[in-house]
């Protein structure tokens, strides 16, 4: 039995190598604003799956089942290239350009205010929004007048209140562009995006402008 299972998995895992060489080629060579269709690759992968079921008394096929897992998540990242993504942080790259926000402002706050503080904690500009926009923009701007924030990285928080009263504390969703996928030391994929961020898929969401 052990030998049918080691046979079965030596052919597995072959199978697997060239899908894995095929695939990556493809992905590095797809155009990020037209990225290939993954169904015939999603396909493959059920396939892989039944195979793993059919000998899972092999220790080996841990290793191929998890393999399996990491590249589905890798095809789904990869469809996310060249989107208009809303990204959920309160922190925001700033490099002279402006930073593109959403926030959703609930019917029952009567004032919602955006506040940008520094690394060290500094607020730095408040503004009241305007409830009728659903996006908003931060330039760079401080309290100060004409002098523009410094390169950096600066905590965005939204505060909204009702008859005069904090009713609550929330972060915007930042605009950007995916530009990119990597994963990091534990093998958990990440987003880059053109605000020279980088994020978990579970923090993005498209967002059509």
């Amino acid at each position: 039995m052990s030998d049918v299972s080691g046979t079965t998995t030596q052919s597995i895992g072959k199978e697997f190598n060239s899908f894995i060489k095929l695939l990556t080629a493809q992905i590095r060579n797809q155009d990020p604003l037209s990225p290939m269709d993954s169904t015939q690759f999603v396909d493959q992968l059920a396939t892989f799956s039944t195979l793993e079921q059919q000998v899972t008394s092999n220790t080996h096929l841990e290793g191929i089942a998890s393999m399996i897992g990491g590249l589905h998540s890798s095809i789904l990242a990869g469809q996310w290239l060249g989107e208009t993504v809303a990204i959920d942080t309160s922190w925001a790259p700033y490099s002279g350009e402006g930073v593109d926000l959403v926030v959703d402002i609930p019917e029952s706050t009567d004032e919602t205010i955006l506040k940008v503080r520094d690394a060290d904690g500094n607020e730095i500009w408040s503004k009241t929004l305007d409830p009728e926009a659903s996006t908003y923009t931060w330039n760079g701007e401080t309290s100060t007048g004409d002098q523009m924030a410094e390169d950096g990285v600066y905590q965005l928080e939204i505060q909204m209140y009702k008859d005069g009263e904090l009713q609550r504390t929330t972060s915007p969703r930042l605009i950007g562009t995916v530009t990119g996928v990597t994963v990091d030391e534990n093998g958990t994929l990440l987003l880059e995006t053109s605000l020279n961020l980088t994020t978990e898929m579970a923090n993005v969401e498209k967002y059509d402008r």
